[in-house]
């Protein structure tokens, strides 16, 4: 039986900051899921703010790294996927008014 829960990955998942916009991959909205097995094997399904984005394998790998140093944890995959579309309204209040009028909508 493993004891990890999505609330212990979100939170892991919060300690990744998005280098260009300078908040964390949970609140931006981009962490869409967590499935933990019963073997604490995790899969994260996550987006991208957009897909040409130049740092996308440093980012799925800092998510995979910050995942890892769950205590417990097993195997980490990240898996991208880009339905449903990122847009700025999945985030996060605090990061839309600080975005407001920086990104387009």
């Amino acid at each position: 039986m493993c004891n990890i829960e999505k609330e212990n990955v979100f939170e892991a998942t919060s300690t990744v900051i998005d280098p260009e916009v300078g908040f964390n991959l949970f609140e931006m909205g981009l962490i869409y899921d967590a499935i933990i097995d019963d073997e604490c094997n995790v899969k994260v399904i996550m987006t991208l703010s957009t897909r040409a984005c130049p740092l996308h394998q440093m980012i799925t790998q800092w998510v995979k790294e910050a995942v890892e140093k769950i205590r417990g944890v097993g195997e980490v995959e990240v898996e991208v996927v880009w339905e449903p579309e990122w847009n700025i309204s999945m985030a996060h209040d605090s990061v839309k008014q600080a975005l407001s009028g920086v990104l387009p909508s």
